[in-house]
């Protein structure tokens, strides 16, 4: 597999980063800037440590910028005497505290085309940032992940002057032994499962580790920045949605560091995942397992279904909305698309209105807080993970949305079109997967097609919608009149499905059995042949024995009358006389 380019931008198929190559430690000449964003809480003694191997670095001090974003909660945060030359300290802008909020502090003030974060606690080796850097060198989407290691650090801390001469004189372990320290076990067994994530092609945000990770900026703000409600797990959360504006993440095991102090998930990970997953579940869909509730709506939904009603008949929208509204993947939202700004509140004739079907649909759907309206539905439905483009009168089953998903989810397809009428004009409806839609449009040339594009990168196919479950309004019945009744009629559908696969699995045994009773024929056969050979055997045991008494009873016969034999012989031999002659 390769990576094409265009524009100077590799075209990297999902997230197999393989196909690129970065230049040498120490053999390249780096051009683009970088801003380290370094969140610091209350860490005076820490972040010294942090700036004086910052200082240290390999990577070219004046393409360098330091951000040290200093959240409050003690005294004011000092530049240490060993530190970068271009380091600065922002205070946290008011309203809101915490690491993303700091974060975000940093990433608005940073001037660099990358951002890097680092965490004040954090001791990286002196290539630690060029190693991260230089693969932003070859495309501008790529989120680069460090590899840190955690150590102990109860007997104390060494100065910031021992720290910035192990640094610079690539002596860092000899400071920190690996023996003393503990890997992230649960990023190194992800890792390895994957193939350093070549083989990882929607969930390899799952280990974004905010601590040590680089994104370029146009990236970062492309992807909305941080999510400044959250106060942990923000890393995870802003990984899911850097993957859903196209980027490729790629682990460095060069860029290497030391976290001073034991991991928190790893000393109180049951507090941890009690106090993250129920707020990842609401804005991360790809967590299914988190979403396991039947009917509530999620604040980011899986589902994007956008229904473009200008024209459309009234009756046409309300079944194909009520379709989907109904169906047995909860976490959706629908986006009616339509000239709705030309509602206005003038006098008209109610039933003359021209506008009246555009009406009738907005008054129906305006209080469903799952329903939005729009004049203009953008080209993805970011941070959603899909985008469903359906037609006005074309209706899906319940578990259509959830089935025609997890397909696309067996190939990682990028776009599936769905032909849902093919005689005379061609009326399709169309599933993007945000991630490809949003990627092919930061590569695709001026004159190129998208799909074209989308193809390469993540695969498009096309299937049928009678496969899926979609109908015309025409012939589709009325949604059931509450989930429960959805469910049931879903799992009727299953009961159904086991009851066909049962029928098959009958015949075969049928036909098993049938086959048994032909080879159970075959052995009776067998067997008796068997037993003509045993009872043929045993006649010519017999024959052979009667034999060897004979020769036994021939060979006494010959010893009794031996004596006899030898006085014939010797008188047969006996020379003649002449007389005789």
């Amino acid at each position: 597999m390769t990576a094409g380019t265009t524009g100077g931008q590799p075209r990297i198929r999902l997230n197999d980063h393989g196909p690129l190559t970065p230049a040498g430690l120490g053999a390249w000449t780096p051009t683009r800037t970088v801003s380290v964003v370094v969140p610091a809480y209350r860490c005076q003694e820490t972040l010294d440590l942090t700036l004086a191997a910052l200082a240290g670095q390999s990577y070219p001090a004046h393409l360098t910028e330091v951000i040290v974003v200093d959240d409050g909660g003690g005294p004011a945060l000092r530049i240490g005497e060993i530190a970068p030359e271009r380091t600065r300290i922002v205070p946290s802008r008011p309203g809101g505290w915490g690491r993303a909020w700091a974060c975000q502090t940093g990433a608005d003030a940073a001037e660099g085309e990358v951002v890097h974060w680092l965490d004040a606690d954090m001791v990286p080796f002196r290539e630690h940032v060029e190693a991260q850097l230089r693969w932003h060198h070859l495309a501008d989407y790529l989120v680069v992940l460090g590899s840190l290691r955690f150590t102990d650090v109860s007997a104390g801390l060494p100065s910031a002057a021992e720290v910035h001469a192990a640094v610079a004189g690539g002596r860092v372990e000899e400071l920190f032994p690996p023996e003393t320290t503990e890997p992230h076990d649960w990023v190194e067994e992800f890792l390895a499962r994957t193939d350093d994530l070549r083989d990882c092609p929607i969930d390899a945000y799952n280990v974004h580790c905010g601590a040590t990770a680089s994104v370029s900026a146009r990236l970062l703000r492309a992807a909305g920045g941080m999510d400044t409600s959250l106060v942990l797990g923000e890393d995870t959360e802003l990984g899911y949605r850097l993957a859903q504006q196209g980027a490729v993440f790629v682990p460095e095991r060069e860029a290497r560091s030391r976290h001073l102090g034991l991991h928190t998930v790893g000393t109180r990970e049951a507090e941890v995942k009690r106090h993250n997953w129920p707020l990842l579940a609401e804005r991360v869909p790809e967590l299914r397992w988190l979403r396991t509730h039947p009917t509530r709506r999620r604040l980011v939904p899986y589902v994007d279904v956008v229904v473009d009603v200008a024209g459309a008949r009234y009756e046409d929208v309300r079944a194909t909305v009520d379709g989907v509204l109904a169906s047995t993947l909860p976490d959706l939202a629908v986006t009616l698309v339509g000239p709705w700004s030309a509602l206005t509140a003038e006098r008209r004739s109610p039933l003359d209105d021209p506008l009246l079907d555009l009406r009738l649909a907005r008054g129906t759907y305006e209080h469903d807080g799952r329903v939005a309206f729009t004049e203009d539905p953008g080209g993805d439905s970011a941070p959603a993970m899909f985008r469903l483009r359906l037609p006005a009168g074309w209706v899906p089953g319940p578990d259509t949305l959830r089935n025609l998903t997890a397909d696309a989810d067996t190939d990682c397809a990028g776009v599936v079109d769905v032909v849902l009428d093919g005689h005379g004009d061609l009326v399709t409806a169309r599933l993007e997967r945000t991630a490809a839609v949003t990627r092919a449009r930061f590569l695709a040339a001026a004159d190129e097609d998208l799909d074209d594009v989308v193809h390469q990168t993540f695969g498009t196919r096309w299937t049928s919608g009678e496969t899926w479950g979609f109908l015309p309004a025409s012939a589709a019945g009325a949604p059931s009149t509450s989930r429960s009744n959805a469910e049931l009629t879903r799992l009727r559908n299953e009961a159904e499905k086991w009851k066909a696969q049962a029928a098959r699995w009958k015949g075969e045994a049928t036909r098993w059995k049938a086959e048994a009773a032909g080879r159970k024929k075959d052995a009776a056969e067998w067997k008796a042949e068997a037993t003509r050979w045993r009872r043929s055997a045993v006649q010519w045991r017999r024959e052979l024995s009667q034999l060897r008494r004979a020769r036994y009873r021939w060979r006494r016969r010959l010893a009794e009358h031996a004596p006899f034999l030898r006085t014939v012989r010797k008188t047969l031999s006996r020379p003649q006389d002449s007389d005789d002659r």
